[in-house]
């Protein structure tokens, strides 16, 4: 794995003698592309036939529920950068809320996030781990497809795929829907499934995919990583709806950061709630870039 002692180096990957970002060709893949596409078919087809008010409220408090405590503090900030820790008990809840948000497993996450990083890092990268193509291919390829590269990296997830945990997750991460349909279902009937699991699964696959496109694409910069081919943005008005995933360009700058919204006024409620963890005595370790003087020395400051 990469250096452990590093804390925003690409964790899970592991570069091989000749691995390259830049060659490689995209090619559909129909799991993720049937997943995504038949939620936005049904979304389409029956969000209007069973609006309600209180449908609308439970997506928003699902959406918000999930993105936040499962990808942006379970999967991202936690499993992916290990930016605090936590108990293994809180661990494995929030990342079973990371499945749940419907992209995909545990393990397909941080490899995809991973490679991106990884190639981002480097002079030059293949369009797709840029987000260059045409905004059209762009959504094309990122939720229908995948990219094979002729020279890729390895993984070496560690602890986590030892886990029994995720890789039950990792094998049933779309039935993982089915209890929280069901529950939805008691609750409201299927318009609270529509709302609850299809529309809001598709909301946050298109969403996830389009602030990620702005954020490595154009947007203010505070800092720029010298050597990186591609440097990020932030997305200021995604702030709130990303849980501050949005202040990208200050991720860039410092991977291994809790804290997303370095300055006044940048939202960012996974910091928030990852704080509140750290007072009840369930997170700790908790790194910002404060206690990263080495990685400021190796940044150009654009403000």
């Amino acid at each position: 794995m990469s250096d452990a002692h590093d804390p925003n180096a690409v964790n899970s990957l592991v570069e091989r003698p000749g691995c390259s970002p830049v060659e490689g060709r995209v090619v559909w893949d129909p799991v993720h592309s049937v997943w995504n596409g038949g939620m936005l078919a049904a979304a389409i087809v029956l969000a209007p036939l069973t609006f309600s008010w209180s449908a609308l409220g439970v997506f928003m408090v699902t959406t918000g529920g999930t993105l936040l405590l499962g990808h942006s503090v379970g999967f991202h900030r936690r499993m992916i950068h290990g930016s605090f820790q936590c108990p293994l008990w809180l661990e494995h809840i929030l990342v079973w809320i990371g499945t749940a948000v419907g992209m995909s497993g545990p393990f397909w996450m941080i490899r995809a996030h991973d490679l991106r990083d990884w190639a981002q890092r480097q002079p030059d990268c293949h369009p797709y781990l840029a987000n260059r193509a045409p905004i059209l291919t762009d959504a094309w390829w990122q939720m229908h497809c995948r990219l094979e590269l002729k020279r890729p990296p390895a993984f070496d997830l560690g602890r986590f795929q030892r886990d029994r945990l995720y890789r039950f997750l990792e094998r049933t991460w779309m039935l993982q829907q089915l209890p929280i349909a069901g529950l939805l279902w008691l609750a409201g009937g299927w318009s609270f499934v529509v709302w609850g699991v299809c529309v809001r699964i598709s909301v946050s696959i298109i969403g996830h995919w389009f602030v990620g496109r702005l954020a490595h694409t154009q947007g203010p910069q505070s800092w720029r990583v010298p050597a990186s081919g591609v440097q990020a943005h932030d997305v200021p008005w995604a702030a709130i709806p990303t849980m501050g995933e949005a202040w990208h360009n200050n991720h860039h700058a410092f991977p291994g950061s809790a804290r997303l919204g370095l300055y006044p006024g940048q939202s960012d409620w996974g910091y928030r709630f990852i704080q509140l963890l750290e007072r009840l005595g369930l997170a700790w370790d908790v790194r910002t870039p404060e206690a990263m003087p080495g990685r400021i020395a190796r940044l150009e400051a654009m403000r």
